[in-house]
């Protein structure tokens, strides 16, 4: 689809369910009130156009740099982590567990599975913003401290990291499960034939936290928290030999 100003919002949001993020961010009715030219919703809410035009089409492109993680420091990697994926999800999580409760209170009643798949939601996002906390806090600044060769503060060494780190993938094979249940409750996030731009674009955000939840649970569990539990053994090592 090529965006205009006389294109419908409707139209887009429709088409490209990835736009919505950004007519939610302008606060832009796209569902009920949606039927209008993008240039008229432009003059309403005082956007250029070329702006929002512009918004809509990063959305839809946006692309990732190509970056070896296994070669590159565990600090950069715990920050990019921090910056593409926990950030961005502590947006992206309450947003759509208000699209869930919005369908539920909508569609709930002729689709009782939709009450499952908003108690599933609820769980899942109270567990990713705590998991996501204790990593910001805690296991994310001890493998930077890791890598910076400060002291461990305890007795054995580094591999007291071990630990939290078994816990952090527990929650992430605990999130896992919750996102397959979300996906068998959407019938593998595809939204029925009469389904509103607000349905479509909440079951588009459900594949999309699925696929990047897929990327980031990676990064975590193959790459970044391996390297740090080998440096951890590592110095631990080392440590030993120096004071024997």
């Amino acid at each position: 689809m090529t965006i205009t100003t006389s294109t419908l919002v409707a139209d887009i949001a429709t088409a490209n369910p990835g736009t919505i993020k950004v007519f939610q961010r302008h606060r832009i009715d796209f569902c009920c009130g949606g039927r209008i030219p993008l240039g008229d919703v432009c003059e309403a809410h005082q956007i250029a156009p070329p702006q929002l035009i512009a918004e809509l089409e990063q959305a839809l492109s946006a692309t990732e740099p190509d970056v070896d993680w296994t070669k590159a420091s565990l600090a950069s990697l715990a920050s990019y982590i921090q910056a593409r994926f926990h950030r961005p999800l502590e947006e992206e999580i309450p947003r759509l567990r208000a699209m869930v409760d919005k369908v539920v209170s909508r569609h709930g009643a002729r689709l009782p599975r939709l009450a499952q798949l908003q108690a599933t939601f609820a769980g899942l996002q109270h567990e990713l913003l705590e998991h996501m906390k204790k990593e910001d806090e805690v296991l994310f600044p001890a493998i930077v401290a890791l890598e910076d060769g400060a002291a461990p503060g305890r007795a054995a060494g580094w591999t007291w990291i071990d630990q939290p780190i078994l816990a952090m993938e527990a929650e992430h094979a605990s999130a896992g499960a919750a996102l397959e249940r979300i996906a068998e409750l959407t019938d593998g996030h595809v939204p029925p034939e009469d389904a509103c731009p607000t349905f479509r674009g909440l079951y588009h955000g459900l594949a999309e936290l699925e696929r990047e939840m897929h990327v980031h649970v990676h990064l975590e569990n193959h790459i970044l928290f391996p390297r740090a539990a080998t440096l951890a053994r590592s110095m631990t090592r080392e440590a030993a030999r120096v004071r024997g």
